[in-house]
């Protein structure tokens, strides 16, 4: 059996981070997301994975480079427009030939893995077995409609959702795939979606299974699940204290510090995680806090957030809170006269000021 990763999204919904880099690579406890896909798959015994890569390939080759670091074997399949998930499986076909597959989005995360859903798959051999989960937003998802446990239809996106099923951006397939991509037509987002390709299926007789997961998964394409996502990786974190801890430091709860950060005189409340070569100073970091490498934290407050590479946070009254801060960016209290804010803000920025 084999895998096919889906890395090649623009992001757009997580603009201006992904202006400036694979979204798939924004980090989630301190993980970039694609790993725990990677991760999922080699865990069930799937060692052979095709990566499909837009824009961001430089980035994603060079993450994953030939996959041996993670016990996989790494294939790259060039999909030069993002026109739609079947539309991938159509350009992976000289890549798959005629084994089965699992397909996994780069951007999702499930926190208990693919295991069992793919030995489910091997067992029974339907045509195809796709993920479901009960969401509160169907309508911002691909919809399933059963009839008991049976697939009847699938809608993309609908506008008035007839269940709360979601496709969770796990499928798995057999090669008759090949047949439905093949025969579908672009929607009119002019993408092939790979619902209607399901769909094709369904209605050519083929034996198209579902899986209710009861677990946690999240699309991690909107700033709110990518925290939701952070919040619920941290809370299965162990505690670790690799970094120096100095006077007047105090931890609470499941703490993790990497080599060479020092933190002083300050609150580590957890569970959070700090990467490795970071300074902490006079300052508090609350609960459900990822902290990347090379990070600056002087005299200012932080929680429910994610902070990327090579910040500086310092002298900020005010305690920031559910955030996504990206790499190398400086958030600072100005000292200049006359006092007034003071922006550089790119494209599709959010900004809240008191």
């Amino acid at each position: 059996m084999k895998a096919l990763i889906l890395s090649g999204g623009k992001g757009t919904r997580l603009r201006p981070i992904t202006h400036t880099g694979a979204k798939q690579l924004i980090p989630v406890g301190n993980k970039p997301i694609l790993y725990y896909g990677v991760e999922a798959i080699r865990d069930a015994g799937i060692t052979d994975v095709g990566i499909v890569v837009g824009e961001t390939e430089a980035e994603i080759r060079e993450a994953l480079g030939d996959g041996s670091a993670f016990g996989i074997r790494t294939t790259y399949i060039r999909q030069d427009a993002p026109l739609g998930l079947a539309h991938a499986v159509k350009v992976s076909q000289d890549f798959l030939k005629q084994d089965p597959f699992v397909m996994y989005l780069g951007d999702n995360l499930i926190l208990d893995g693919i295991t069992p859903l793919v030995r489910e798959f091997e067992r029974d051999h339907p045509n195809s077995q796709i993920l479901l989960a009960h969401v509160a937003n169907p309508q911002e998802f691909g919809v399933a409609e059963l009839d008991g446990s049976r697939v009847i239809r699938l809608t993309e996106k609908p506008k008035h959702p007839r269940s709360d099923l979601a496709l969770v951006g796990v499928y798995m397939f057999d090669p008759r795939i090949f047949e439905a991509v093949n025969a579908i037509k672009p929607s009119f987002r002019n993408e092939l979606e790979i619902t209607d390709a399901i769909q094709w299926l369904i209605d050519h007789g083929m034996e198209v299974r579902c899986h209710v997961i009861t677990g946690w998964w999240k699309d991690t394409g909107k700033l709110q699940d990518m925290l939701e996502a952070n919040r619920m990786v941290l809370s299965r974190l162990k505690r670790s204290i690799r970094g120096a801890l100095g006077p007047g430091t105090r931890t609470e709860g499941e703490v993790a510090i990497g080599e060479g950060t020092t933190v002083e005189n300050s609150i580590l409340r957890g569970p959070l995680i700090l990467g490795e070569r970071c300074t902490i100073r006079n300052s508090y970091i609350g609960p459900f806090t990822s902290v990347y490498d090379d990070v600056t934290i002087q005299n200012s407050e932080i929680e429910h957030s994610i902070v990327l590479e090579r910040c500086v946070i310092q002298d900020i009254p005010v305690r920031i809170e559910a955030s996504l801060i990206g790499k190398e960016v400086r958030i600072q209290r100005s000292q200049l006269k006359p006092t007034a804010y003071r922006f550089m803000v790119g494209d599709s920025s959010l900004v809240d000021v008191l």
